[in-house]
């Protein structure tokens, strides 16, 4: 197809478990093999500089510049929303990416038929449910993915400010907590409704609450050759406004390793 990888992945190392994904032999080709996921879980995906940067807040989707504009990068990201039942986003990420609907065919438009088939074959949705957390209901009701149709995890006070605001195609769910949503609780809402996987392209916020929860289970990190470098801005990790260690211990064990160009594509799971 045109505008398709010239070239796949290397297969580095590959030892991740999980239930099989019967990915397209064109997606397989181009993955450089198989993909393997748990039935129920929930993964992130995030793509960081060489030196540690995965957002660039001052800039709207810091995270194309950060990758490189890598080609590579986005056909991944396109086959993690592929199998996805559910995308979890926050607040932030919403902000920062006022056009996004976070969709395979939107990040990887060559591959389009291709993510179609594979959800097909999972008999899934034609496009993942968006989770966006809020405690403070404060986002822009007239976004695209709102408008389309979100499931908008909140709080009380959240819900009282989006009470009447919301398109109608969206739907409010209000969860425990004030300053935070309790991020355990909206994995369980999700998994209750049916949503097993997971991806999770929240920011470095939300991805320290889930894994203060325990209930991040797997890291798809691309690794970009670019320095990001800082000075006065807060370029965070892939980790903000949460301490682990020494309190805490999260260890990620690598299961899978591929390559494109100057790009390495690790896959971890955490423990």
């Amino acid at each position: 197809m045109s505008g398709a990888l010239a070239e796949p992945l290397d297969v580095l190392l590959e030892t991740a478990a999980g239930v099989s994904v019967e990915l397209p032999a064109e997606l397989t080709a181009l993955y450089g093999g198989a993909l393997a996921l748990d039935r129920e879980c929930v993964f992130a995906n995030f793509v960081s500089s060489l030196d540690g940067v995965v957002a660039i807040p001052s800039l709207t989707q810091s995270s194309a510049l950060i990758g490189d504009r890598s080609e590579a990068d986005r056909f991944v990201m396109g086959i993690l929303r592929a199998c996805s039942e559910a995308v979890l986003i926050g607040s932030g990420t919403l902000r920062g990416s006022p056009t996004s609907l976070w969709t395979a065919e939107r990040v990887y438009p060559p591959a389009a038929p291709w993510f179609a088939k594979l959800r097909e074959r999972l008999a899934i949705a034609p496009s993942p449910l968006l989770a966006l957390l809020t405690a403070s209901g404060e986002v822009d009701v007239g976004h695209p993915a709102l408008v389309e149709g979100a499931l908008v995890l909140t709080t009380t006070s959240g819900a009282s400010r989006l009470e009447g605001r919301l398109p109608g195609q969206s739907e409010v769910v209000v969860l425990d907590g004030d300053d935070e949503v309790d991020v355990r609780a909206a994995i369980d809402a999700l998994h209750v409704r049916g949503y097993g996987r997971i991806l999770s392209e929240a920011g470095p916020t939300v991805t320290g609450s889930l894994l203060g929860a325990g209930v991040l289970d797997e890291l798809f990190l691309t690794l970009s050759p670019l320095v990001a470098g800082r000075a006065g801005e807060r370029r965070p990790g892939f980790v903000d406004r949460r301490e682990l260690l020494p309190e805490v211990r999260v260890a990620g064990r690598l299961t899978s390793v591929r390559r494109h160009g100057g790009h390495l594509f690790l896959r971890y799971r955490l423990e």
